[in-house]
């Protein structure tokens, strides 16, 4: 195991782009090292987090594949000696909007096996791995799920993802209960309508939606903005706050009539 850093270390999944780079560039802003996992490893990101002072690690790893998970949290306290913020962005956009009664058991499968079942098993092992390193430096401990204003709100043409965001809901509110004797605080933060690859293909609908006044705040969310929210909850200023939802959406989910 590597020495401790003194600066607090964040996983994040999925930090190749995105959210996900948004998330790694605003934590190594505020002082964290970062260790991100996805498909595969971009030297590029490493170069920009590095100008921020942070010790960057890349795994290329798949979330949906449970095996690698041990390996991946292996290279992270190897490299760090610590995982004191788990971040949870890693996820798959629908393979096919349409027809709920048209949906195939392959596409859920496939959703749930990266957004659900493979974030749930991977918080598991990390939070073992948590407490197991214990606290180190006085720095405090999340985890924070990116799930998606798609948790309680139904979009009827993406079920599997609907559903699979529906469970992360639960599994903060799980995680939150379990870890809180050890002072490890779990978040739940839910994107709306943000500007990213995955809304790419219906970017002109939203857009039109935005127009007719769908965001309160009349305007499109940005990977930043959800940065952000991120960067607040792992600084520990919320920390009496475990098992809370944060909304990043610009009012969206507000009910309104």
């Amino acid at each position: 195991m590597a020495p401790s850093s003194s600066r607090p270390l964040a996983l994040v999944t999925g930090g190749r782009r995105g959210i996900g780079r948004a998330i790694a560039a605003r934590l190594a802003e505020t002082g964290f090292d970062l260790a991100l996992t996805d498909l595969q490893a971009d030297e590029t990101i490493a170069e920009d987090l590095r100008v921020h002072g942070a010790g960057v690690l890349l795994v290329a790893s798949d979330l949906a594949d449970l095996a690698e998970h041990e390996r991946t949290i292996e290279a992270v306290v190897d490299r760090f000696g610590r995982i004191d913020c788990l971040v949870n962005n890693a996820g798959i956009a629908s393979p096919v909007r349409g027809d709920l009664l048209a949906l195939s058991a392959a596409d859920f499968d496939r959703v749930i096996a990266v957004n659900l079942r493979g974030t749930l098993f991977f918080t598991q092992a990390v939070a073992r791995r948590m407490l197991e390193l214990g606290e180190s430096g006085g720095h405090d401990r999340s985890i924070i799920t990116i799930s998606s204003a798609n948790a309680e709100m139904a979009t009827v043409e993406r079920g599997d993802y609907s559903i699979s965001k529906a469970g992360l809901s639960m599994l903060t509110k799980l995680f939150a209960l379990r870890l809180a004797d050890a002072g490890i605080a779990v978040f739940e933060v839910r994107p709306g309508l943000i500007r990213t690859d995955m809304t790419t293909v219906v970017r002109e609908r939203y857009a039109r939606m935005i127009a007719d006044g769908v965001v309160p705040l009349g305007r499109w969310g940005e990977a930043g903005d959800v940065a952000d929210v991120v960067a607040g909850l792992a600084s520990g200023a919320f920390r009496f706050a475990t098992g809370s939802v944060i909304a990043a959406d610009g009012g969206l989910a507000i009910p309104r009539f």
